[in-house]
């Protein structure tokens, strides 16, 4: 079917997680006459001649007259309307070659607390060796968060959804559980305990000797996207 044969009527604007979206109900006629329609949805901004961001529901209406769809569409509430934006949001997860959200939550969680933990240490030309004790301490810590969240990225996603399974005995990771960072940190705490990290002494002496390898490296993981690889 022609993107001609479609109709687009708004719905007007939806919120979802700070994002603003126009809703659309988009109608067409099969050749047997019957009449369906469809929910899409654009980030707001975006040209109407770009529909490169835009999603869509499956085909929810099936009517004999099309005033019957925009009838019964128009008469649905904002949150039913904002649930189908976010189940086509999941759908378009889900079936993105790019890493599904379980894996892109922890490496965005721990690229955060990486650098509230250390500063922003990395743009900090201070010399290595005029770094405190504590300082050395944080910047170490943020050093072993990061080597977390980079092997994060390393792992299949799927590989990466059963070892947090297995790592949770089972349990079922929710995001909307009011303790997914405590699930987050045991996760976390274990990957960590079976990387090959070097143990304080060794890493602080490395440090003060390549301060520039290691600003560059956290630099990449934060500002250029490398973690997105």
């Amino acid at each position: 079917m022609q993107t001609d044969d479609f109709r687009r009527r708004s719905m007007g604007f939806l919120e979802l997680e700070g994002e603003h979206w126009a809703c659309f109900l988009v109608t067409f006629q099969e050749r047997s006459g019957r009449w369906k329609g469809f929910f899409s949805f654009r980030p707001r901004g975006e040209s109407e001649d770009d529909h490169s961001e835009e999603i869509r529901t499956a085909d929810i209406f099936m009517e004999e007259a099309e005033g019957e769809i925009d009838r019964k569409a128009r008469g649905l509430g904002r949150p039913l309307l904002g649930g189908l934006l976010s189940s086509a949001l999941h759908t378009r997860e889900r079936n993105r070659p790019d890493p599904p959200e379980l894996r892109r939550w922890f490496r965005e969680i721990l690229s955060t607390n990486s650098r509230e933990v250390a500063g922003e240490w990395e743009e900090d030309e201070d010399s290595a060796e005029n770094r405190t004790l504590g300082e050395l301490r944080s910047i170490y810590a943020s050093y072993r968060i990061d080597q977390v969240a980079h092997f994060i990225t390393l792992v299949d996603p799927d590989d990466f959804q059963a070892a947090v399974d297995t790592l949770l005995e089972g349990q079922s990771f929710d995001f909307s559980a009011r303790d997914r960072l405590q699930f987050a940190m045991m996760v976390v705490e274990e990957i960590e305990k079976r990387l090959p990290l070097p143990p304080f002494e060794r890493w602080a002496e490395d440090y003060t000797a390549h301060p520039e390898a290691y600003r560059s490296y956290t630099h990449a993981l934060h500002r250029d996207g490398r973690l997105d690889g």
